[in-house]
């Protein structure tokens, strides 16, 4: 069970108000600087979640614990992360839970790596494939900074070629051509495995469904999810004039053994 208490070495979640927060790693003696004063992690050290603190500035913060929402939504980019509200889809149509084994192909910036991790574990793993150099840094950082690391393992190859794993519960394909990687996915799925790919144009869909169906997959289908915040004041409660439109289309299949 983690601790509640903020300790040296901890990530934690700096609260100003909505779309203002700031993601650092507590150390003594430094001071956490923002546009409405700075904090010092004297302050903070010790303190539980949850706590507030006074800038030096008199504005009030809050100390909070991160959730992996969090960490995916302040990685670094080298990719396009796959946002939460595709990530919420993923998880319900898979059953991504404790104890299953999950092989991706395109770890990019591993947001999907560290969320599939972090519902995995403790019991679980993540295999994940890249075949760009320059990508394996930036995910290794993020897959540490989550806390991830234990439950991952990141494979620096071209998952066409081939996969390591037989029997997975689950497979995820992020790339460029995913129609390419469905014969490979398919040797590495459980029979009745969950297949998702994620696709950020309808071209793509239409070649992997192909694909998928010429393999034997069931169950093939393709959703598009829309997100949308509500401004809430009493009296003049309304929609959100801004949402989060299209970030990527999900295709979803079934292995079903020949």
């Amino acid at each position: 069970m983690s601790s509640n208490i903020a300790r040296e070495g901890d990530y934690i979640l700096i609260y100003l108000k909505p779309r203002k927060t700031w993601l650092v790693k507590l150390q003594q003696n430094t001071k956490i600087h923002t546009h409405a004063g700075y904090l010092d992690t004297d302050q903070i050290l010790g303190q539980e979640y949850g706590s507030r603190i006074i800038s030096s500035t008199g504005n009030e913060f809050v100390i909070l614990q991160p959730t992996i929402s969090d960490y995916l939504m302040k990685a670094s980019r080298p990719t396009q992360i796959v946002y939460p509200k595709d990530l919420g889809a993923i998880a319900t149509w898979t059953s991504l839970s404790p104890g299953k084994i999950v092989v991706e192909a395109g770890t990019g910036s591993a947001s999907l790596t560290c969320f599939a991790a972090n519902l995995v574990r403790p019991d679980g793993h993540v295999y994940s494939y890249e075949k760009r150099e320059e990508f394996l840094a930036p995910a290794r950082k993020n897959i540490e900074r989550s806390g991830m690391s234990e439950y991952v393992t990141l494979v620096h190859r071209d998952a066409v070629s081939g996969l390591d794993q037989k029997e997975a519960d689950i497979s995820f394909i992020d790339v460029g051509d995913p129609w390419s990687l469905v014969g490979s996915m398919k040797a590495a799925l459980r029979g009745g495995g969950n297949l998702v790919s994620i696709s950020p144009t309808i071209n793509q869909v239409e070649k992997v469904t192909v694909e998928l169906i010429k393999h034997g997959f069931v169950n093939v289908e393709t959703m598009e999810i829309m997100y949308r915040n509500m401004e809430i004041r009493e009296g003049m409660s309304r929609p959100s004039m801004r949402m989060i439109g299209h970030t990527a289309y999900l295709t979803f299949a079934r292995k079903a053994l020949m």
